[in-house]
């Protein structure tokens, strides 16, 4: 059993605060405002029209999601401005705090600018030059920020490996930038079965060690591990729990699947993260209303 302090994250929207913690309900990052692979969106996007994140908005909040995460990675448009207007917007359609996801460090500073709250910053790894352009913007922004213990020499395999890298990131967010121990998530690789199904348990044991070294709060990709295999919100719904049971606090994942969500509900609910099973109960109360009307 841990003797480490298990840290709680908080993030907030102009209205409305989220907490992430080992604790608390599981924490549902809607992934959905997002135009990868997804052409018909990034045309739209290129035009100027919108109207699609109106309703990618709509579907994750009736699905549950705790937090949105906003990506506006279109080739050939300005994805700044871009990021900027699409903060804006979700600001105005929902009170849900924000994870702010992009590559391009301009990018990263005007969705800090244009947002109103505590946001999430998705993403650092533990490349000097990668901390050393973003981890400032955390700070002068106060939020938090995702990190992925990875370096400009591999993806590693090997939880030792990727220890040795939380610990860097840990050490210069907090001793070099200021960065509060609590504002730091890291996500432990979740990479595809489909490839070699043991990684899944090395990603399992990252996150055991995680938790118990560093007490840090951790998310993931929910569909990073069923990635290339057939069923594949079967196998998002049964990593996920396992996930949350070694200390998995959170997931950037697509929370209009109900498979998905439910599973996670149950975990929170057989974990002991959801008081007297309230919330269990009233969802359940909720869709016998919705099905008998």
């Amino acid at each position: 059993m841990t003797t480490t302090q298990l840290l709680e994250t908080t993030l907030r929207s102009a209205t409305k605060e989220v907490v992430i913690g080992h604790r608390r309900p599981f924490c549902l990052i809607g992934e959905r405002i997002n135009p990868t692979g997804r052409k018909v969106f990034q045309e739209q996007l290129r035009n100027g029209d919108m109207s699609a994140i109106e309703r990618d908005v709509a579907a994750q909040v009736a699905g549950g999601a705790n937090v949105l995460d906003i990506n506006m990675g279109v080739p050939l448009t300005d994805e700044a401005e871009l990021l900027a207007r699409a903060i804006r917007m979700v600001q105005s359609l929902t009170d849900l705090p924000i994870c702010i996801d992009s590559s391009v460090v301009e990018a990263l500073e005007a969705g800090l600018a244009a947002y109103e709250g505590r946001a999430l910053v998705n993403s650092i790894t533990a490349e000097d030059e990668r901390m050393a352009e973003i981890l400032p913007l955390v700070k002068k922004y106060d939020a938090a920020v995702i990190a992925l213990p990875n370096d400009s020499d591999e993806i590693p395999m090997e939880p030792d490996k990727r220890m040795e890298l939380v610990g860097k990131i840990v050490e210069v967010a907090t001793t070099e930038y200021g960065i509060a121990l609590n504002d730091i998530v890291i996500d432990p690789l979740a990479m595809p079965i489909g490839a070699d199904t043991s990684t899944a348990l090395a990603t399992l044991e990252t996150m055991r060690r995680i938790r118990d070294t560093h007490g840090l709060n951790m998310t993931c990709g929910g569909s990073n591990v069923s990635f290339g295999m057939p069923g594949r919100h079967t196998i998002a719904a049964t990593f996920l729990p396992i996930a949350m049971s070694a200390g998995l606090t959170s997931a950037i994942m697509d929370v209009r699947t109900p498979q998905i969500v439910e599973a996670v509900k149950a975990a929170d609910l057989v974990l002991d993260h959801d008081e007297w099973g309230m919330s269990w109960i009233a969802a359940h109360r909720a869709k016998q209303a919705a099905a008998q009307a």
